[in-house]
C-alpha cells in the first residue's frame, strides 16, 4: 500500500488547520459503509452546493443511478444526491499498476476545494463503497457537478451543428480562464482535449478529469523523475515536446495542448495521422504541429491571427508559450474583430 497522504494535501486550510481529524492511518484504508477520511461533523450535512467538498459520501441519499458512459478510468453515472442531480464517478482499478491506479485517484481530487464556473466541482469522494453500489474493480467513488453528456469532442466531431466564431471564441475563452484559474492555485491539468472539457445546457465549458493532474511546488515546476510523475498519462496528440522528452513539468504543458484542442475547434479535424510511435518522434525531433496553411479558416484576418498564438501556444521551447492569464487578451482581441 503506498504510504499515508498528509490530510493537508487533500482537504482546503481553511478545514484542516482549526479541525481534529483524530486518528486516520492512512486515506487509502477501506471501510465498507463509509471512508476512512473523516471530516467535522458541522460539515457532513452541508448541501450540495457547499463551498467544500466532502470526504464522505452518503449513500442513503442517492437516488436514481443511471449509465451515462464508461472508458479506461472507470464509469460515469448520473444520479440523485439530497435531490440534486449530480454525476457519480467510479474510478477503476488498474491490475497492472494498483499504485498509479491509486496516484490517479487522489490527483481527481488536487482541485476538489476549488470553485471556478469553467471547472466541473467535485462535491464528494470517498475510498470505502457500500457492496450495493461498489465493485472489485472499483478503487474510489468521486460525485461531482452534473455539467451534461456533451463534451467539446462530441460536438467538434460528431454534431452536425455549426461551431461559428463567436461560439469557438467563447468556448477558448472558457477553457483559458478554467486554466488561468487552476494555474493560480499551481495545479497542472496534464490532460486538457476536448474530451476533457464539457459543455454545460447553458453551452459553457468546463474542464473535467483531472486523473492526470499534479499540485506544483512553490517553484513552479516538478522534475520529471519525481515519484509523483509515476501516474501521469495524458493523450499523445496533446503533449507537449517537454513531457515527452522527460523534462520538467510546468503550466506551459498546459498551454501546449490548449492550442492543439483550439485547432480542433477551429477545423474539426483530428491534429495528427499516422503511426503513434512516427507522431512522437516528429513532435519532439522535426517540430511536427498541426497544419495551418492548408486551411481557409486562417486565411482571413481573425484566422491569421489566430494562427498566429497557435503558433505561440505550441512552441518547442516551453517558456516561450504565453501563459493563461496572456491568452486572455488575445482571445478578446480576436473577438472584437468584426
Amino acid at each position: 500500500m503506498p504510504s499515508p497522504i498528509p490530510v493537508s494535501r487533500l482537504l482546503p486550510r481553511d478545514v484542516y488547520l482549526s479541525v481534529d481529524l483524530g486518528t486516520c492511518s492512512s486515506p487509502l484504508t477501506k471501510f465498507s459503509h463509509g471512508s476512512s477520511l473523516q471530516v467535522p461533523a458541522q460539515r457532513l450535512y452541508d448541501k450540495v452546493s457547499s463551498r467544500h467538498w466532502s470526504a464522505v459520501i452518503h449513500w442513503e441519499q442517492l437516488r436514481a443511478v443511471e449509465p451515462v458512459g464508461s472508458g479506461g478510468f472507470g464509469s460515469v453515472y448520473k444520479a440523485e444526491y439530497f435531490g440534486e442531480t449530480v454525476a457519480l464517478k467510479k474510478v477503476k482499478k488498474c491490475t497492472k499498476n494498483k499504485l498509479a491506479s491509486w496516484q490517479s485517484f487522489w490527483a481527481e481530487l488536487n482541485a476538489a476545494h476549488l470553485r471556478h464556473a469553467n471547472i466541473v466541482r467535485v462535491i464528494a469522494a470517498t475510498t470505502g463503497v457500500p457492496e450495493v453500489f461498489g465493485d472489485e474493480s472499483s478503487i474510489g467513488t468521486i460525485l461531482m457537478e452534473f455539467v451534461g453528456s456533451r463534451s467539446l469532442q462530441q460536438l467538434i466531431y460528431g454534431d452536425a451543428e455549426q461551431l461559428a466564431e463567436d461560439r469557438w471564441l467563447r468556448y477558448s475563452s472558457d477553457i483559458a480562464h478554467g486554466l488561468s484559474f487552476l494555474h493560480a492555485h499551481r495545479i497542472v491539468h496534464l490532460d486538457i482535449k476536448p474530451a476533457n472539457v464539457l459543455v454545460s445546457s447553458e453551452d459553457v465549458c468546463k474542464i473535467a478529469d483531472f486523473g492526470c493532474s499534479l499540485k506544483l511546488d512553490g517553484t513552479c515546476e516538478v522534475s520529471a523523475t519525481s515519484p509523483r510523475m509515476s501516474h501521469v498519462c495524458g493523450t499523445y496528440t496533446h503533449r507537449a515536446p517537454e513531457l515527452l522528452k522527460g523534462e520538467a513539468v510546468s503550466p506551459k504543458a498546459d498551454i501546449f495542448a490548449f492550442g492543439i484542442t483550439l485547432w480542433q475547434l477551429l477545423t474539426r479535424e483530428p491534429p495528427y495521422s499516422g503511426d503513434r510511435q512516427h507522431v512522437l518522434y516528429a513532435v519532439v525531433a522535426h517540430n511536427l504541429r498541426p497544419s495551418i496553411q492548408q486551411h481557409h479558416v486562417f486565411r482571413s484576418e481573425r484566422g491569421r491571427l489566430c494562427g498566429t498564438l497557435l503558433g505561440r501556444c505550441w512552441a518547442g521551447e516551453a517558456r516561450c508559450r504565453p501563459s493563461a492569464q496572456e491568452l486572455l487578451p488575445h482571445l478578446e482581441q480576436l473577438s472584437a474583430l468584426t
